[in-house]
């Protein structure tokens, strides 16, 4: 294994005092017990927005953590779900009165641990409500979670969620828009090699050197089928179609497009993938009004893509627009 770390042990505190390090005007860092946490908050009269997860995935969720998105972030160890206690103090850092949202990722951890987080909040007298994102189509069960997992679409809710509640909408307002990206979001993904978890040490699963995974999970979650290496069309086809013939999209409809890169998947590649989804998509009379291509949701250096799509109108449109200025996501700001 080699990885630009120190000690196993030290990879999610380490990384934590380099992200302070780096974004002070953006972000503070709580320690004990781990929260990332918008520098300015908690913003009086504003709806705080909370997500989390297990570490690896960046710069998903401490990334997006600043104006126009996330207020705070929950990391867990490497692909462990944080804990109740990172969660309810995350929530208070960020409540300025007008309630929290908590956005999870359809995980069994993490979505236990939410609940147990916002009824402690609630306790305290917070107003917390939590929308839970389930976007990936690949398969309805797996290794970390009951029914579909969340991936993609958990970015592109916590933009568009995060500038509703930056223009003032009530939690019930931004919890509705919440739900409405998670039910006009699917996404799925596949992968061409393992990744290494630090405390373990070896992959996470084998392929052969003409082998791939479709339908992988970003914790290294088996998916439907592995089969033979194929090119990029034809693997491009295999996700969209899938991710289509969900909702499914229908010809007149305007997407956002998100290409995600899984760590260790460059630039250039995303970008043939988002070629071959544009052609896809024309033929089927979709248009893409917005892309995001990037490693936006990693698994730490696992090489792979994941496609997200979606739906959009007006609302989400402008919203997703709105500016933004977090680690890894700005514009317009």
């Amino acid at each position: 294994m080699k990885k630009l770390i120190n000690k196993t042990d030290d990879v999610v505190r380490e990384s934590l005092e380099g992200i302070a390090a780096a974004h002070p005007d953006l972000v503070r860092v709580s320690y004990e017990p781990y929260y990332i946490v918008r520098a300015d908050a908690p913003k009086q009269g504003k709806v705080g927005i909370v997500s989390g997860g297990g570490s690896g995935h960046e710069p998903m969720h401490g990334g997006f953590v600043g104006m126009g998105m996330l207020d705070a972030a929950c990391p867990g160890e490497v692909f462990t779900s944080p804990t109740p206690d990172q969660m309810l103090e995350a929530t208070k850092a960020v409540n300025g009165g007008a309630g929290v949202l908590h956005i999870v990722k359809n995980y069994t951890g993490d979505v236990m641990n939410f609940e147990m987080a916002a009824e402690l909040a609630r306790g305290e007298g917070a107003e917390v409500e939590a929308v839970v994102i389930d976007d990936d189509v690949a398969v309805q069960d797996s290794l970390y979670t009951a029914g579909r997992r969340g991936v993609g679409t958990t970015v592109l809710a916590e933009k568009i969620c995060g500038a509703a509640a930056e223009e003032g909408q009530s939690l019930q307002q931004v919890a509705e828009l919440c739900r409405k990206v998670n039910a006009n979001g699917r996404s799925m993904g596949m992968a061409l090699t393992s990744c290494i978890v630090p405390a373990a040490g070896t992959p996470t699963f084998e392929l052969g050197d003409d082998e791939m995974e479709i339908g992988i999970g970003i914790h290294g979650e088996p998916g439907r089928e592995r089969r033979k290496l194929a090119p990029a069309a034809d693997i491009v086809e295999t996700l969209t179609v899938a991710v289509v013939e969900d909702i499914p999209f229908e010809q007149g409809d305007q997407v956002l497009a998100f290409v995600n890169g899984m760590g260790g998947t460059p630039l250039i590649e995303l970008y043939i993938v988002y070629n071959e989804l544009r052609k896809l998509l024309d033929g089927r009379g979709i248009t893409i009004a917005r892309n995001l291509i990037g490693p936006y949701i990693t698994s730490l250096e696992m090489a792979g893509t994941s496609i997200t799509l979606l739906r959009l109108d007006d609302e989400l449109t402008r919203l997703w627009d709105a500016p933004v200025k977090t680690p890894a996501l700005r514009w317009g700001a």
